[in-house]
C-alpha cells in the first residue's frame, strides 16, 4: 500500500488480509503510521505492517432500510 492508502484505513474499518483470507473479516483497533492493529474473527488481535500486508477494505452493506 502506498502512504494515500494508509491513511485510509482507520479505527471500525472492517478489512481482509489479502495473504490470510482464512482469517475472517478484521475490524482495525488502531493505525498508527504503518502499524495496523486488527481484531480478525478466526485468529483475534493482530499488529501488521501495513506495507508488507495487502489489505482489502470490505464495505458493509446497510441492512436498516
Amino acid at each position: 500500500m502506498n502512504q494515500y492508502q494508509v491513511s485510509e484505513i482507520t479505527p471500525g474499518m472492517f478489512v481482509v488480509n489479502e495473504l490470510h483470507k482464512d482469517w475472517g473479516m478484521g475490524q482495525v483497533q488502531s493505525s498508527i503510521n504503518e502499524k495496523i492493529t486488527i481484531i480478525f474473527e478466526h485468529v483475534g488481535k493482530k499488529v501488521i505492517n501495513i506495507n508488507d500486508v495487502p489489505l482489502k477494505i470490505v464495505q458493509l452493506k446497510d441492512v436498516t432500510n
